[in-house]
């Protein structure tokens, strides 16, 4: 078997043969969710089935990623998110964690000898959680990879490392508390959009589709805020056995229940508009009595002047909280 560290990421791609080719583009014809997040599950216990070690299975992991990767471009995924490894992962044994360890330092660096087709198909990568606690050559690796594809724009793969959603909540309202604290924001201006934008994955889209392997029915504290309007589809077999088969058959549930969840999204959004100007408008009025403000005529002038002032206080904040995370990965990284 070859070193675990050397296969890449976008190995030479094969001809996918006129079946797969036939029934992709009869997929395509459908509604393409524009962001897959995926829940690899299974890789352990797959390479106990085939009698492997685990650092084995969990490098075989990799592998179908890749090639799932490659299934994503040639449907027009644009966006893909991966559960790679839960801060709940730290608690297994201290081999296993290092092994998983010396596994992502070398995929990340392997990235760097990939950087021509990065950029050829144009793929920026991001990473969901807390990178602090990891090791810090890992640090390094993911600060480079980081680094290296920020400019790309057409594809975007999140890697989730040192993740939960109850972590990213956590860390985001602690954003928030500083915000706050430091009179860069009012705590009026919280809502849930903000909420959502000081989270880890703030630049990303929600997923329309996830799928988790292994047979579990459960989202294991992966992108809890992010799902709510999620298509999930469960599978039985575990995560280095998924086919393009298994994943087509995940698209067509996507699209017969986009409809469905299309509406319940929209119904959403209205309601946090309403809710939101509803709020501006209280807040308005709350600050012009205390100014003494005569309210007759120009109450509307008001209120739409608190809801600029609001925007560009948000907007300074979030501007403010992306130079405060691009200066954290610019210190790690040792690429110029």
């Amino acid at each position: 078997m070859a070193n675990q560290a050397d296969s890449a990421w976008f190995p030479e791609r094969k001809d996918s043969g006129f079946i797969q080719k036939f029934c992709c583009k009869v997929i395509k014809s459908g509604v393409i969710p524009k962001h897959v997040a995926f829940i690899m599950d299974g890789n352990r216990r797959y390479a106990l089935k085939m009698k492997f070690s685990r650092i084995v299975g969990h490098s075989m992991g990799f592998d179908k990623l890749t090639e799932t990767l490659e299934w994503c471009l040639d449907l027009g995924i644009k966006e893909v998110t991966v559960y790679a490894f839960s801060i709940e992962n730290f608690k297994r044994s201290k081999d296993e964690v290092e092994d998983l360890m010396k596994l992502a330092k070398g995929k990340f660096d392997r990235l760097l000898l990939e950087r021509d087709k990065i950029d050829k198909h144009g793929i920026c990568i991001r990473i969901f959680g807390d990178i602090a606690l990891l090791p810090r050559d890992v640090q390094i690796a993911v600060a480079n990879a980081v680094k290296i594809s920020r400019h790309n724009n057409r594809a975007f793969l999140n890697v989730c490392l040192a993740y939960t959603a109850r972590n990213e909540m956590t860390a985001a309202m602690k954003e928030l508390a500083i915000g706050v604290e430091n009179q860069m924001l009012r705590p009026s201006d919280i809502c849930e959009d903000l909420l959502e934008r000081c989270m880890y994955s703030g630049e990303s889209t929600p997923p329309d589709l996830i799928i988790r392997t292994s047979g579990e029915v459960r989202l294991s504290d992966f992108l809890l805020w992010q799902s709510c309007y999620s298509c999930l589809a469960f599978l039985d077999i575990y995560w280095p056995e998924f086919t393009l088969w298994n994943f087509l058959w995940c698209i067509v549930r996507f699209q017969l229940s986009y409809d469905k969840i299309q509406d319940g999204k929209h119904y959403n959004d209205q309601m946090k508009k309403r809710l939101q100007c509803a709020s501006d408008k209280e807040n308005a009025l709350k600050e012009a009595r205390l100014a003494g403000q005569v309210m007759n005529n120009n109450m509307d002038d008001i209120v739409e002047q608190y809801r600029q002032e609001r925007e560009k206080r948000v907007n300074n904040f979030i501007n403010y909280l992306d130079n405060k995370r691009l200066e954290f990965v610019n210190s790690l990284s040792t690429m110029d």
